[in-house]
């Protein structure tokens, strides 16, 4: 994992040679020529580049400083040769370039970030109970991560920052180096002891243990390091705090496996069932007693009666004799051998047949018989059980002779329960079959059999998968105070007197009796330490904590060396960064202002400074005093002076360096130049003639738009009819010169317009009647613009004697209908002019009437148009004559007479 520091320590003690050629060394911002060794960053070179540069960890832009970094920054032909433990940056350069150390740790043989160089990255796993050792005389870190060392006096600091010259740290901490943790510190929470937190902020765990904190085990494993369960078990004491005893062994050929339920699985996935059982109604293999047998209160399959050839469940009453053979009227789970009787009907004696005439007895070995042969027995003799047809003996366990089957004193056969045997009756005799000798059994017998031993005294020797033996019985689990005996994993084993319960020795304790507490399979009277008290038990704390009052990683007392803080139940390895942990109150207590990591309290324990301007001596930041205009390279701790060596060229003989351009310019940039007054007129008038020819464009669509909707309109109106070239001649001279309202051409009077009366020529008159209010409303707007007090001293006169000015001018009334009611004049009121008197109050302007229809032609083009239509249609019949004019009173006749005077002078105003 950290190989690579083992590998750089060979080659510490190696002198490295200074180059010999001049080298620039920049940091955004700032670049120096001189001497140099460093083995940090990236070089950078571009072709045509008066010189390679070696870039020092930072962000550039296009926009960087000095020009010379700038132009081979922006260069098409740039290219990049990263160092140890920058080889995430590419060859190729994408600004802006964020040039930084990969996450880990960086250390260089000589001070200053120079020589022999070598990287490691985070671990993925704990550097547990590990120490390397650093022949470093500086090292880099990378930003959130710490690596925690131990100098000579074993004292653990945590470095947070570079550090240029190991020699600079403080007096108490000695300059040799180990490397005994390195963990970034982007996860929150903060992983558990066996973590280790990656960049991205989530705690990689190692195989067994899982959590977001890698706080537990994974199932199946068990103890402080989670190591698997012992191979054999199914399940076993897992957990963090788990012992690892195997509390179920990998059952095979389990019946549960295969849907069975009375059998053993195959390993093609069949069942086998136990003798005496078949597959049930449900489906479920070996789920049902077989014929000839019934199902017991206990589960068990027991054979019928002697003669009873069927029985019921559960009872076991007889519900079939076999032949010869009758149900007792008593105990319906019997059937009774007809007695035997000889031909002349007499009934022989127990112990004898009926052979013809007489009574022949039966062989010894039986006590009832139905013929002369051992092979005839109905009930065998005292200590013969019946066996094939046969009477034999039994063995000490009441193991029929010959047989592997139990001896039953009650049905005097040898039909229970040993590998499974049993007698049945067939059409071709009897025949022996296997019978369990229980649901779970495999084998069976009974200890210290005799004529008085009985079925109930049977003893189970082996079980069915899964199953374990206790006390003569096939049970799922050993009862409490026993445990599975190692000798065969089958038989449950007593547990010694002073323990509650065992496991895999009599004597290994996992609870006590007496109150008192088991501690690692010992009865004690208090847990020891690094333990808690659970169900009786001592139960060992989570490896980060060194007492606890529970088995999780947040319920610890106190902590262990490698992770001494404790925070809210947890330990953890490390104080914050501007913080050192104080070993005498057990708590992290903040570093001095001047510094950014510190191994404890003052200004003389810094690790790093805080001040940009300041660098570490002796474990103390001073003033920089960088040379020159360089500064202290910011993550670096040292001056960019101080890691490039400037010869001086006075008394020393060396040679000067040799010139670069750009190497102390600022970066410069092409500003654009302003413009000139030629330069904005002709913008000016570019935009004007665009504007003049949108307008122009706009008032063409507008012409447009009003010529298709006049154009509509004729065509409603029935309107456009073609002119001759005369009229179309006048139209253009229209358009081109204007309408001229003194040369209207003649129009017929009204009441000879109204002789023809189409519809056409009415709606002509009713335009010319709106352009005649139109000349008359101007007219009343005129005769307003003289002075009030005027036309108030010309209404104060009475009406004139005079005849009316319209006989000596020609001019004859207008009708009333004409437009005197409609445009009526907003002047003297009536009351003056017919009495003369003027009125004690101010006279009251009225509005002038604006109600009239708004003409859609000129006066003029009207005209010439009624003027045509009226003589194409002259012809037509013509239309009624209107009715006489109205007569006009006095004042408007008087007011009518008046206007042409009044228009043709100008207005006075009374000064």
């Amino acid at each position: 994992m950290l190989s690579s520091f083992l590998t750089i320590s060979l080659f510490m003690g190696a002198s490295v040679v200074a180059q010999s050629l001049p080298s620039v060394v920049c940091v955004a911002g700032q670049c120096l020529q001189g001497f140099s060794n460093i083995t940090m960053g990236a070089k950078l070179t571009a072709q045509g580049a008066p010189a390679s540069i070696l870039l020092l960890p930072g962000q550039y832009t296009s926009t960087t400083n000095p020009q010379l970094l700038h132009n081979l920054l922006t260069s098409s032909s740039a290219t990049l040769a990263p160092s140890a433990g920058f080889e995430n940056s590419t060859t190729s350069i994408t600004l802006p370039l964020n040039l930084a150390l990969e996450p880990g740790l960086a250390i260089y043989s000589q001070k200053l970030y120079s020589g022999q160089a070598g990287f490691s990255q985070l671990p993925s796993e704990p550097i547990a109970n590990s120490s390397i050792p650093l022949t470093a005389s500086s090292l880099a870190v990378s930003s959130n991560v710490w690596v925690a060392v131990t100098s000579g006096s074993n004292d653990r600091v945590i470095l947070w920052d570079a550090i240029p010259d190991v020699a600079q740290l403080p007096a108490g901490t000695l300059k040799t180096l180990s490397l005994i943790d390195m963990q970034s510190s982007a996860c929150s929470p903060a992983c558990s002891g066996s973590g280790v937190c990656s960049v991205a902020g989530v705690c990689t765990c190692p195989t067994g243990f899982s959590g977001s904190s890698c706080e537990t085990c994974a199932p199946g494993f068990f103890g402080p390091t989670c190591q698997p369960c012992p191979s054999g078990c199914s399940s076993c004491d897992e957990g963090i705090s788990g012992s690892g005893r195997c509390l179920k062994p990998i059952v095979t050929g389990a019946p549960a496996s295969c849907n069975c339920l009375n059998g053993k699985c195959n390993v093609n996935g069949q069942c086998s069932c136990n003798s005496g059982w078949t597959a049930g109604d449900d489906g479920t293999a070996c789920s049902k007693c077989s014929p000839g047998l019934f199902l017991t209160s206990t589960g068990d399959c027991q054979i019928c009666q002697v003669g009873c050839s069927q029985c019921a469940d559960g009872t076991g009453d007889c519900i079939a004799c076999k032949a010869k053979f009758t149900q007792n009227a008593s105990d319906k789970t019997l059937c009774d051998a007809v007695p035997e009787v000889t031909s002349a009907g007499n009934r022989c004696p127990e112990g004898s047949f009926g052979d013809g005439a007489q009574c022949t007895r039966c062989s010894p070995t039986c006590k009832t018989c139905n013929g002369g042969t051992s092979n005839d027995c109905i009930i065998c003799a005292t200590g013969q059980y019946l066996l094939n047809g046969n009477c034999v003996g039994t063995n000490s366990d009441g193991v029929c002779e010959g047989s592997n089957l139990i001896a039953d004193n009650i049905k005097h056969e040898c039909d229970c329960k040993f590998r499974n045997r049993y007698l049945i009756e067939s059409p071709h005799g009897l025949t022996h079959v296997f019978l369990a000798c229980g649901a779970k059994c495999t084998s069976c017998k009974i200890p210290g059999f005799s004529v008085a031993s009985t079925v109930n005294q049977l003893e189970c020797t082996g079980c069915l998968p899964g199953f374990v033996l206790s006390q003569g019985k096939c049970v799922e689990s050993c009862p409490a105070g026993t445990f599975i005996s190692p000798q065969d994993n089958l038989t449950c084993t007593p547990c010694d007197s002073s323990c509650a319960t065992c496991t895999g020795t009599a004597t290994f304790c996992l609870t006590c009796t007496g109150n008192q507490l088991a501690s690692n399979g010992k009865c004690l009277s208090t847990c020891p330490s690094n333990t808690f008290t659970a169900s009786g038990s001592c139960l060992t704390c989570h490896p980060d904590c060194a007492s606890c009052s529970g088995s999780s990683f947040n319920q610890c007392s106190s902590c262990a060396p490698n992770r001494p803080v404790l925070t809210n139940g947890r330990c953890l390895p490390t104080c914050s960064r501007s913080q050192y942990f104080d070993k005498t109150s057990s708590t992290c207590q903040p570093c001095d202002s001047g510094c950014s990591s510190c191994t404890g309290p003052g200004p003389s324990n810094c690790l790093a400074c805080s001040s940009s301007n300041q660098v570490l001596r002796n474990g103390a930041c001073v003033s920089a005093n960088c040379e020159g205009s360089s500064s202290v390279i910011p993550g670096l701790g040292a001056c960019l002076s101080e890691l490039v060596q400037v010869p001086t060229v006075s008394g020393t003989g060396s040679p000067p360096l040799p010139s670069i351009t750009g190497l102390t310019n600022p970066t410069t940039f092409p500003t654009r130049r302003p413009l000139e007054w030629w330069q904005i007129l002709l913008m000016a008038l570019g935009c004007a003639f665009i504007f003049l020819l949108v307008l122009l464009c706009w008032r063409r669509r507008a012409r447009k738009q009003r010529a298709k909707q006049t154009a509509k309109f004729a065509s409603a109106k029935r309107l456009d009819q073609k002119l001759s070239w005369r009229g179309r001649l006048v139209r253009f001279g229209e358009k081109l010169f204007g309408h001229d309202t003194s040369q209207r051409a003649a129009v017929l009077p009204v009441h000879q317009i109204h002789r023809y009366p189409d519809t056409r020529d009415t709606k002509l008159q009713k335009i010319r009647e709106t352009e005649d209010a139109r000349h008359d409303l101007e007219m009343d707007d005129l005769l307003d613009a003289y002075n009030y007090s005027e036309a108030r001293s010309r209404s104060s006169r009475a009406p004139s004697s005079l005849p009316s000015l319209h006989d000596k001018r020609g001019i004859k009334p207008r009708p009333l209908h004409h437009s005197v009611h409609s445009n009526r004049l907003s002047g003297h009121s009536l009351y003056s002019e017919l009495t003369g008197k003027p009125r004690q109050t101010p006279e009251t302007r009225q509005p002038v009437k604006k109600d009239l229809l708004n003409p859609r032609y000129s006066s003029s083009s009207t005209l010439s148009s009624s003027f045509t239509i009226w003589s194409r249609e002259r012809d037509r019949v013509p239309a009624p004559v209107p009715p006489a004019p109205q007569l006009l009173t006095e004042a408007e006749a008087y007011a009518t007479a008046i206007r042409p005077a009044l228009a043709a002078s100008p207005p006075r105003h009374r000064r």
